[in-house]
């Protein structure tokens, strides 16, 4: 690639001309004032004078070639590296969009040649993966979800919008809403974990944040994009990429839900998932992308595709050649094709032969003339580009509390043998040992293309700020992530040795999770387990501290820790929020959004599964029943699970043996005290399970969640309230229903938690 242009003056100069240029534009002068009544006609004007190369233009997003180097790792490149020939291509139409460019600067630049240099003038959209955080990085929105606070994601969403819009930023490729339920999947890092209920709250918050709540046209609105549509989180074996053969049942009640939240938030565009789906690719999928999105859900916005994901038809076997492709994804419903230039070599000559009706390819450019209208586009294509609000909005100290505040409400305290935590902030010695005790690397966590390691803060740093005195905290790697280090363990142990307390950093790296990082061994790498073990051996108090993009099997040493925290990957606060919660300055209220399996071979695991013919009995192991050879069909830490520095304990049952009638709602309460010495945040689950149905039930569902703050020695009654559309599953007929009978209910603090149960009837 060459060497991104500098700016210079000229630059300058020529932005503002584009300026000039665009007040006179064909384009502006058909949308600029238009009314909602008066809109569809300006579209329709502006398609009218369209050729079709510049239709088939509008339907192509193509990645920036003038692209920071993150943005280049993320995806295989495609060739189309050259920023001037990409320049040229927007000039004569035949680029809708591009995607992860290089800032404000590169965002002018390219956008004046759209609106001074092409015939028609219509503005280019740029969008970006804004997955957790511009140039301030949140947590992974995997362990943002642990938080079990729609309104923390909605804001920090929010926050990423802000900077990201003052980037030059139109549109976002978030959030990630599929349910991912086998923790060797490496994208589940972008979602909200395993269960439905979690999955819709987290959908529609981060939609929220996204896209603001003034509309699309406000300057630091960007339009969101719900993905992977659908049941990409339902890959066979945790294998990215990788096929998907399941029941519409299971698509309605579990992988479909969380679109129809972010749709009910009023997402503006879908995203088509990679993977097949029961022998039919999603890109190319007709029932998925009309009959179910258009029609039954009268989803009115844009359809995109995947990266290169129409090209891979080919590959799928579903498609014989490029052309081919282009026809079937267009046809099944993709309006935009992402990075395979499919659209703009084919869909012109396809429409010539008959084989793509001009209604069809019409239909989609309205789409994408009807986004950039309301983006606000076509009123000042410049709206988001602005490299002095680019250098001001971004990293304020305000957002770094926030990032910091999020942070701590991540982190899920899964062990805490003895009360060893929180930590005294002085009089002891401390040895932060392991590749994630110090240093900024390993920090912000896997696709962040804007924010940097470089910019974030690490755990020795945050440690250090808080202790008395810094001089106490030494800190030693000991190993590699994936490899060990040559004297590393002797030098652990000396630290170890010489300290009174140990925290040990170890996981996995950025690149272990994410895309393409399934794993087929979710535990602790090798030479990290050899290092526990040795400093184990000291006989100091130990405090394990996970970093890690899923759920992790925890064995040994580190799995027989007094103390164990899942930190996850948490952006740019990363070490300050982790040291938050060591030392009590704030204690740890997150739940686990996804359950820690015994073994690797359990997975695909959920606590929402069946109970099968054969249910395992409480009490020891019994042959002929549902169970591997050597474990309970259980998790180790399970979905929900989360303790705090309290004593939290759950009363009776209030609202047990009643009856919900039609029309009517049933209370069901307990009462929740905390008889510890610190304040402390519970997260109150309530789950159902229906006794007897036609079709078989889960052993749990989640209906709802309050958090609760509780100071020491205090009560507090917590309330839920279930309607009968509360109790509906998809029937044999594959329609909502509900049936009369007896429900089992828990309010409690897990989903293998016994908390406060007992039963009802719907009536």
């Amino acid at each position: 690639m060459p060497n991104p242009p500098q700016v210079t003056r000229r630059a300058l100069m020529i932005g503002a001309g584009a300026v000039a240029a665009w007040a006179s534009s064909p384009a502006r002068a058909l949308m600029l004032g238009a009314d909602a009544s008066a809109l569809p006609g300006s579209v329709e004007t502006l398609i009218g004078q369209m050729t079709l190369e510049e239709k088939a233009g509008q339907l192509t997003l193509m990645a920036a070639a003038w692209a920071g180097s993150a943005a280049n790792a993320l995806n295989p490149v495609q060739g189309n590296t050259n920023y001037e020939r990409q320049l040229a291509e927007v000039e004569r139409g035949r680029i809708g969009g591009v995607f992860n460019g290089n800032g404000a600067e590169m965002a002018r630049q390219m956008q004046t040649a759209a609106v001074k240099r092409s015939r028609l003038k219509v503005p280019l959209i740029f969008a970006a993966d804004v997955i957790h955080g511009f140039r301030t990085v949140f947590p992974m929105p995997l362990a943002e979800a642990g938080s079990f606070d729609p309104e923390l994601a909605e804001r920090t969403a929010r926050i990423a919008a802000i900077e990201a819009t003052a980037a030059g930023i139109d549109w976002n490729f978030a959030p990630m809403v599929d349910v991912a339920r086998d923790q060797r999947w490496g994208r589940g890092i972008e979602g909200a974990g395993e269960d439905v209920l979690l999955g819709r709250v987290m959908a529609a918050a981060r939609v929220r944040g996204f896209q603001g709540r003034k509309g699309l046209a406000a300057q630091d609105a960007m339009a969101a994009c719900a993905k992977h549509f659908a049941a990409y989180g339902a890959a066979e074996g945790g294998l990215d990429y990788n096929t998907v053969d399941i029941s519409e049942r299971t698509l309605r009640e579990v992988y479909f839900p969380p679109f129809e939240a972010a749709l009910d938030a009023e997402v503006a565009t879908i995203m088509a998932s990679f993977n097949e789906l029961s022998g039919i690719p999603a890109t190319a999928n007709p029932w998925l992308l009309t009959d179910v999105l258009r029609r039954e859900w009268s989803f009115g916005g844009l359809v995109v595709s995947d990266y290169t994901a129409d090209l891979e038809l080919i590959d799928h076997g579903f498609a014989a050649d490029a052309r081919e492709a282009a026809k079937l994804a267009f046809l099944a419903g993709v309006d935009m094709s992402m990075q395979s230039g499919f659209y703009i070599q084919h869909l012109p000559a396809l429409v010539e032969a008959g084989e793509v009706p001009m209604a069809r390819l019409d239909e989609a450019v309205r789409r994408v003339l009807a986004l950039k209208v309301k983006l606000g586009l076509f009123d000042d294509p410049f709206r988001r580009i602005d490299p002095r609000r680019e250098k001001t909005r971004v990293r304020t100290p305000a957002h770094l509390q926030v990032a910091r505040e999020a942070g701590r409400r991540s982190i899920v305290l899964l062990k805490n043998d003895g009360d060893l935590l929180p930590l005294p902030r002085a009089g002891q010695k401390i040895a932060l040992i392991g590749p994630f005790a110090q240093g900024q690397r390993e920090l912000i966590g896997p696709w962040n293309v804007y924010g940097s390691d470089a910019e974030a803060v690490d755990l020795l740093t945050g440690v250090r700020e808080l202790v008395a005195d810094p001089a106490q905290v030494t800190a030693v790697d000991g190993c590699g992530i994936e490899a060990p280090i040559d004297g590393g363990i002797e030098q652990a142990v000396a630290a170890a040795a010489a300290a009174d307390i140990v925290i040990l950093a170890i996981g996995e790296s950025q690149r272990m999770s994410g895309e393409a990082q399934s794993r087929v061994d979710i535990g602790i790498p090798p030479a990290q387990m050899a290092l526990a073990e040795a400093v184990a051996a000291t006989g100091k108090p130990m405090v394990v501290l996970l970093r890690h993009g899923r759920g992790l099997v925890l064995e040994g040493a580190v799995k027989e820790a007094p103390a164990i925290l899942a930190t996850w990957f948490l952006g740019s606060m990363s070490g300050p929020a982790t040291a938050d919660v060591l030392f009590g300055v704030e204690g740890p209220s997150a739940r686990l959004p996804v359950s820690f399996p015994h073994a690797t071979g359990q997975q695909p695991y959920h606590y929402a599964h069946k109970n099968t013919g054969r249910p395992h009995p409480v009490g020891p192991l019994q042959e002929y029943k549902a169970r591997y050879r050597e474990a309970l069909n259980v998790a180790l830490y399970p979905f929900g699970h989360g303790l705090t520095y309290g004593r939290i304990a759950y009363g009776s049952p209030e609202g047990a043996g009643g009856t919900l009638t039609p029309g009517g709602e049933l209370r069901l309460a307990a009462t929740i005290t905390n008889s510890g010495t610190h304040d402390a945040v519970e997260v109150v689950q309530l789950y159902i399970q229906d006794q007897s149905a036609s079709i078989t039930r889960p052993v749990r569902e989640l209906k709802a969640f309050q958090r609760v703050a509780l100071k020491p020695g205090e009560s507090r009654r917590v309330e839920f309230g279930l309607k009968r559309a509360d109790l509906t599953f998809i029937g044999q007929d594959l329609k909502p229903t509900v049936e009369p009978g007896q429900f089992r209910f828990w309010i409690a603090p897990s989903a293998q938690a016994e908390g406060a149960s007992g039963v009802f009837e719907l009536s």
